[in-house]
């Protein structure tokens, strides 16, 4: 599959978000990774109206996946899901890079 793997729940909610924000036509999904959180690195995500020329393009018939340079090693094989439960809901991240990642899964360390 290349870089970045999104699930068919994810890439769904995604696009009803973006649709609900109104995001700009031909908006992509920008993934990155910043540094924070209690195991040193965080996931981010947002929509991006245009690509800056220092990503990484990953193209499915409905929607664009950008990842900055920088990020692409440590996104390298990660699969976005979504999941929908009493217990968890919200965007998942399977990271086969982090060494070690949080409780809350929003932070690993690479």
């Amino acid at each position: 599959m290349g870089l970045i793997e999104v699930t068919p729940a994810a890439r769904d909610q995604v696009i009803k978000i973006m649709e609900k924000q109104h995001a700009a036509p031909g908006a992509a999904l920008r993934l990155f990774v910043q540094g924070g959180g209690c195991s040193g690195l965080t996931y981010g995500m947002s929509f991006d109206k245009q690509e800056t020329g220092d990503e990484v393009a990953f193209q499915d018939p409905q929607l664009t996946v950008v990842v900055d340079k920088a990020s692409a090693p440590l996104l390298q094989g990660v699969k976005v899901d979504f999941l929908l439960g009493l217990e968890a809901s919200g965007f998942k991240i399977y990271n086969p890079n982090a060494k070690e990642s949080c409780s809350c899964g929003k932070s690993f360390s690479a």
